[in-house]
């Protein structure tokens, strides 16, 4: 049992989209990732997916709305929910999702991760 500092944490690593462990309660895990320019559109059919904007302004981009969140705002997109995350300036989030939660959902490219570093 050690607490986790997000600043931290988010001090490790620079690269975009590829999300990292911190954290793991109940089959969840608790990741920290940064976000740059356009995702790709994707839903998870069996995962509802939780996203924590811890510093910046994110944007996620649905097929008939876009709702941007800002420090300290979170959005739970429920499963089977297509969606796209935007982020014009980097941006650190926090994601909360089901251990069998893929980055990419139902897409499989070059920004899929399948294996997730914990640090």
């Amino acid at each position: 049992m050690e607490k986790v500092v997000i600043v931290e944490k988010l001090k490790l690593f620079s690269e975009y989209w590829n999300p990292r462990i911190v954290g793991e309660l109940n089959g969840q895990h608790i990741k920290l990732a940064k976000f740059h320019g356009e995702f790709v559109w994707h839903k998870h059919d069996n995962e509802d997916e939780m996203f924590l904007v811890i510093e910046g302004v994110l944007k996620i981009e649905f097929r008939d709305k876009t709702i941007e969140l800002n420090n300290n705002e979170f959005l739970i997109v429920p499963k089977g929910i297509e969606h796209k995350p935007i982020a014009d300036k980097e941006v650190a989030v926090m994601l909360f999702e089901p251990l069998t939660t893929l980055n990419t959902g139902n897409t499989d490219n070059e920004l899929t991760k399948h294996a997730l570093e914990k640090i």
